[in-house]
């Protein structure tokens, strides 16, 4: 995004295939250096784990989308009500990430998580040039205790920025081989 306030769709997009880039990376040096159970940094989940959640990340996106497409069309207390009802479940909500994450690691695993982020990363970037700068615009209200990178109101351009740094955030927590080097 631009910082005067403009989208740059093409920079979104390009976020998007410099993140997918980094997982094809990572998963080749973690199946080099044997690294899909080494305990992360900070969290509870294996290297592999935390992987698959870094792709769910984006995976989440597709369904963030069209809820911001319907409640940014209806007046902003119905996505106010229903972010505060989804913050009330926050605690539910960590639990089910957690095991989530962790029981869909066994599907979506290491030989699964390159081509199921290719496609939902090229469905994102095709859906994304195709915006308008209006629906870029739309907004929503978010349920902030649930991830620190959701605020109390987000746009659509937002939204499709939000994947990106959850992975780069959740990056840092990779742990032995994947461990970031800076």
């Amino acid at each position: 995004m631009a910082g005067n306030g403009t989208i740059n769709r093409a920079a979104l997009a390009d976020d998007l295939g410099r993140a997918r880039g980094e997982l094809h990376r990572l998963l080749t040096d973690a199946e080099r250096k044997d690294a899909w159970t080494t305990p992360t940094r900070s969290t509870r989940w294996t290297n592999e784990q935390l992987l698959f959640h870094m792709v769910f990340g984006y995976m989440v996106v597709r369904a963030l989308l069209v809820l911001v497409r319907i409640f940014g069309r209806l007046p902003p207390r119905v996505s106010r009500g229903f972010a505060a009802v989804l913050n009330f479940a926050t605690t539910p909500f960590h639990v089910v990430n957690y095991w989530g994450s962790k029981m869909a690691a066994l599907t979506f695993n290491h030989r699964r998580m390159a081509a199921q982020l290719d496609r939902v990363v090229g469905s994102l970037q095709r859906h994304l040039l195709r915006e308008t700068p209006q629906s870029l615009a739309l907004t929503m209200a978010y349920p902030t205790r649930w991830d620190p990178f959701f605020t109390p109101t987000m746009t659509l351009a937002e939204v499709y920025h939000y994947p990106t740094q959850h992975f780069d955030f959740h990056r840092q927590q990779l742990s032995g081989p994947l461990a970031p080097s800076d």
